[in-house]
């Protein structure tokens, strides 16, 4: 007996429950605002802008969300160690925040963490951008790959790897490299230590990025698979494209403007030179990389955040299956 498909919708199949703004805030409860305006503005990255309107109606209920979630992954890892019987370290939940350059990752990444951190428990949470695990101009310069940075092979994926290996087994006074955004580059022999958090957050645009399958079926770990939630912020190319150039002629004006900064020779063009400056930069290098790296991973992600004009958070998915 044949089944007759042609009548199922793609949002039938979907693994997402979407959300609109309205519907999402009723999923608040009675979760409190533990953040006050000046909290709100510290957080925010240039040309990002969070109404404390949205914080209520979005961050809250996600922040609820995050609780439910990490209070059963923690009640896992118990029954875990219970079965195997041992009183091993504690396990940190680890999230992941994805999406395209200038989407608001590093904003939404802080968001959480300030919420997290006011949660009765009192958790420690810290932040990481993958960006510290690039690898350094001089290396990229060598292998041709300057105007790749940002695509998946300018990291040091091991380098990533290991780090992500040692944060989960729970070892204490993990490190990091650290990157400049006004150097544009890692600094030679800094680091951030992660020392036995209760709770990671990774920001970084291909932290949910698959490498092909090894042939022989040894195991090749992603990175996503440290990840006990992840988050993908979704925006339409136009927009994204609108908030890069808005933000590259912001810094223009702020941190381009410092001789020390590696971007200082765009301070010195005109508004037109450097228009077609950043027009370049984001068709050739970061609408490639959103199309070919970073968008294919969005199904990957357990959360879809997804913005329109001025940043505003239009709807909310969330995974069911």
């Amino acid at each position: 007996m044949k089944h007759d498909v042609s009548n199922v919708s793609e949002l039938d199949l979907s693994p997402y429950s979407v959300f609109t703004e309205a519907e999402w805030a009723k999923l608040r409860a009675d979760t409190p605002m533990t953040l006050t305006a000046d909290d709100i503005r510290n957080v925010q990255s240039l040309n990002d802008y969070v109404s404390m309107d949205q914080v209520e109606t979005i961050y809250l209920p996600l922040s609820r969300l995050l609780a439910y979630y990490v209070e059963a992954t923690q009640k896992l890892h118990r029954a875990t160690k219970r079965f195997l019987g041992t009183n091993g370290r504690k396990t940190p939940f680890i999230i992941g925040v994805a999406g395209s350059v200038a989407v608001g990752k590093s904003t939404t990444a802080r968001l959480i963490q300030a919420l997290m951190r006011r949660w009765p428990a009192s958790p420690k949470v810290d932040l990481l951008t993958t960006d510290g695990f690039l690898y350094p101009n001089a290396v990229l310069e060598r292998e041709g790959l300057m105007r790749r940075k940002g695509f998946p092979e300018s990291y040091d994926r091991p380098a990533l790897l290991k780090f992500l290996t040692d944060i989960k087994a729970g070892k204490t006074s993990v490190q990091a490299p650290i990157y400049s955004h006004f150097f544009y580059d890692v600094i030679p022999g800094q680091t951030i230590t992660i020392d036995q958090p209760d709770i990671l957050i990774v920001e970084g645009l291909n932290v949910l990025q698959t490498s092909n399958l090894s042939r022989d079926a040894k195991a090749v770990p992603f990175v996503s698979d440290f990840f006990d939630f992840s988050i993908y912020i979704d925006a339409e190319e136009r927009a994204l494209q609108n908030w890069y150039l808005q933000r590259f002629m912001r810094l223009r004006e702020t941190a381009f403007q410092d001789p020390d900064s590696y971007f200082h020779k765009f301070s010195k063009v005109t508004d037109s030179e450097a228009q077609e400056i950043a027009q370049d930069l984001w068709q050739n290098i970061n609408l490639e990389n959103l199309r070919h790296n970073i968008l294919p991973t969005r199904p990957r992600a357990d959360l879809i955040i997804t913005k329109g004009a001025e940043h505003k958070i239009t709807s909310v998915a969330l995974r069911k299956i």
